[in-house]
């Protein structure tokens, strides 16, 4: 399974494409401008990918500024957490606050739990449920290929932020070492900013919640 990174908007928000056998998923679509759009799209047609579903970590600002557009663009469904609904639905509140007068709100049409799985060619991927940083907040393990697409809660040495609605230190720090850290080690997590690392990194680097 292959998986295609993309750093879009003025938060530089890591959007995902995973694809297998000429099928493919966008995860977390930040894309806002008419050019991170066109820089999406020209790599999807360049490799021949069919998009079949536009997936959501979680619901805030920069993870979902190109939902509207990738669901119209390709035709394909918007699935989020069961318990992130209200984190998308603020953001439409909040977007002109931040500079986003023109974002487009978007409705999913599906919801995700723990133990779902998103099919994506012949490959999997398993849907794990770690709140802390939303509500609802979700991430997506391939077993077979030993990576996850973890969002906002695990980063190269640090974690996502608790302070947004929602957000809580200790349920975040209990999501990624009972959740996370119980992935193999070499698994390799992709976050939803920043460069990707380990498993096995942050077990023992990681200040907030390194366990050796």
């Amino acid at each position: 399974m292959h998986v295609k990174t993309f750093t879009f908007n003025p938060f530089m928000e890591n959007t995902y494409v995973v694809y297998e056998e000429g099928k493919g998923v966008i995860i977390d679509p930040g894309c806002f401008d008419p050019a991170e759009e066109s820089q999406l799209v020209s790599y999807i047609e360049r490799e021949s990918i069919h998009i079949e579903k536009i997936l959501n970590t979680h619901g805030h600002i920069d993870h979902v500024l190109g939902n509207a557009f990738a669901m119209r663009q390709f035709n394909a469904p918007l699935y989020i957490g069961e318990n992130d609904l209200d984190t998308l639905r603020s953001v439409e509140a909040y977007a002109p606050s931040y500079g986003f007068q023109k974002y487009t709100p978007s409705q999913p049409d599906f919801f995700l739990k723990e133990g779902d799985t998103v099919e994506v060619g012949s490959g999997q991927l398993e849907v794990l449920f770690v709140p802390g940083h939303a509500p609802g907040h979700i991430a997506f393990y391939n077993r077979k290929d030993g990576f996850l697409i973890g969002g906002d809660v695990l980063f190269h040495e640090s974690i996502g932020r608790t302070d947004l609605p929602g957000g809580n230190y200790d349920t975040l720090i209990a999501s990624i070492r009972e959740k996370f850290f119980k992935l193999n080690d070499e698994t390799l997590v992709y976050p939803g900013h920043g460069i990707p690392t380990t498993i096995s990194h942050e077990k023992k680097y990681n200040p907030f919640c390194a366990i050796q």
